[in-house]
């Protein structure tokens, strides 16, 4: 079982760095006027955000948070052109399909390591720090991609 547990392990695991570097590099590539975007939602000031006493009534709070941001959102999508509101829509889609192919992978990395620590007997506290080194490790490759790409774009 220990083999075959390590296989699962590693592979669940490239499952989770997988859709993360894909859609890092997807992302990166699509034409996107981020500087005209930038531009166009400097000019919107955000609207007053509710007071931090509605925290004593965290579900008023998180509603008005939504509305706050929502309010915020729309003015903002308002200020840019048809084009830029499709290319930010399109954006959105792509990111939005990467994650969740990412976190269900996330899932089932979760699954085989605790299966694999299990069978070796590991406590909880191995197990929580072996999640979080991978976490790590997962992020490193499209951390490396898009600081590639970003160092490019500005080189270029």
């Amino acid at each position: 079982m220990t083999e075959i547990g390590w296989i699962g392990f590693a592979g669940a695991w490239l499952l989770v760095v997988g859709p993360l570097y894909q859609g890092a590099r997807e992302l990166l590539g699509l034409e996107v006027d981020r500087e005209g975007m930038e531009a166009a939602v400097a000019g919107v000031a955000p609207p007053a955000k509710p007071t931090a006493w509605w925290w004593l009534v965290p579900p008023v709070m998180l509603i008005l948070q939504q509305r706050w941001s929502g309010t915020y959102r729309r003015q903002a999508m308002q200020r840019l052109t048809a084009q830029q509101r499709a290319q930010y829509a399109g954006f959105k889609q792509k990111a939005s399909g990467w994650f969740v192919v990412a976190t269900g992978a996330f899932l089932l990395a979760v699954k085989e390591t605790w299966e694999l620590a299990e069978h070796l007997e590991w406590s909880h506290l191995i197990f929580a720090v072996v999640i979080a080194a991978m976490i790590v490790l997962a992020l490193v490759p499209p951390s490396i991609a898009t600081s590639r790409a970003s160092a490019e774009r500005y080189a270029a």
